[in-house]
């Protein structure tokens, strides 16, 4: 048990360590971070749908796809490449995982379509969509820049959100929030891990303030709310598919889905909101 917990205390710091470290040097270290994190997600996907024997998807090209999508949109978002003709590679890819099924005849061809694109719906296109939020284009310069605050705040308010509600739901935790899927979490934990992220989202209006105070603020409970139904999303995948973990290339703390569920849905969510605020 000690030892179990120490391992996992270690995971967290390196995993924290790499992300927070890799976000903010620049945005190389960035791309290059997330198109492996994109590559490795997808993979895993596979690999658990897989696992259940009424499918069978290519790990390789899904995985290659995930990469492809990440590094595709973070060309289009920095302007490096020839406009939207950088994504005719990824189509292509889309049209090959459809053609080949019909001519490897396997025995659910329409379930390998199905989770093969989502693959790339649920997993790829999330990840790809931090460059939107990592990457500005400014009217007035007619440049990019690199904004790392933003993608950063997403994981902040995710992690915080996490470790208040096992806090809170440990404490005080006494009404399920969704009992049939997770059985664990409260309504007592959801509220107080909302608390801690909207709080420290007063620090991040503090220190930067290219964001007023309330859309700092909006932004951490948009991300609070949906980071929940990711993490409720992989819940469900995982007890239909009968596994506890999505892998185990983080040790003690499971596979890459399992690090990443939240931000699954809590990254699109964030675009959203941010881009309906431009509007208004």
């Amino acid at each position: 048990m000690k030892n179990n917990f120490i391992q996992r205390a270690v995971t967290g710091v390196l995993f924290v360590i790499v992300l927070v470290g890799c976000i903010l040097y620049s945005p190389l270290s960035f791309g290059i971070l997330f198109t492996i994190i994109s590559a490795l997600s997808v993979h895993e996907f596979a690999q658990l749908v897989n696992r259940s024997g009424e499918v069978s998807i290519n790990k390789t090209i899904t995985a290659l796809g995930g990469a492809y999508l990440f590094l595709a949109l973070m060309s289009f978002c920095t302007q490096q490449s020839v406009g939207a003709r950088i994504f005719l590679p990824y189509l292509g890819l889309l049209l090959y995982m459809m053609i080949t099924e019909l001519y490897l005849k396997k025995k659910n061809p329409t379930g390998n379509w199905a989770y093969s694109m989502l693959s790339q719906l649920y997993v790829a296109l999330p990840f790809a969509l931090l460059n939107v939020l990592a990457f500005q284009y400014s009217t007035e310069t007619s440049s990019v820049t690199y904004n790392p605050i933003l993608p950063l705040s997403i994981f902040v308010f995710i992690w915080l959100s996490d470790t208040g509600a096992y806090c809170t739901g440990s404490l005080i935790g006494r009404h399920r929030l969704f009992e049939r899927i997770s059985p664990k979490k409260s309504w007592e934990g959801s509220i107080g891990g909302g608390i801690f992220s909207i709080a420290s989202s007063f620090v991040f209006a503090y220190f930067f303030s290219f964001m007023l105070w309330w859309q700092w603020v909006g932004l951490a409970i948009v991300v609070v709310i949906f980071g929940t139904w990711g993490d409720l999303t992989e819940s469900l995948m995982k007890r239909q598919l009968g596994i506890k973990d999505s892998g185990n290339i983080l040790p003690g703390h499971g596979g890459m889905l399992d690090r990443f569920d939240s931000a699954l849905m809590a990254i699109p969510a964030a675009v959203v909101y941010l881009y309906a605020l431009t509007m208004f």
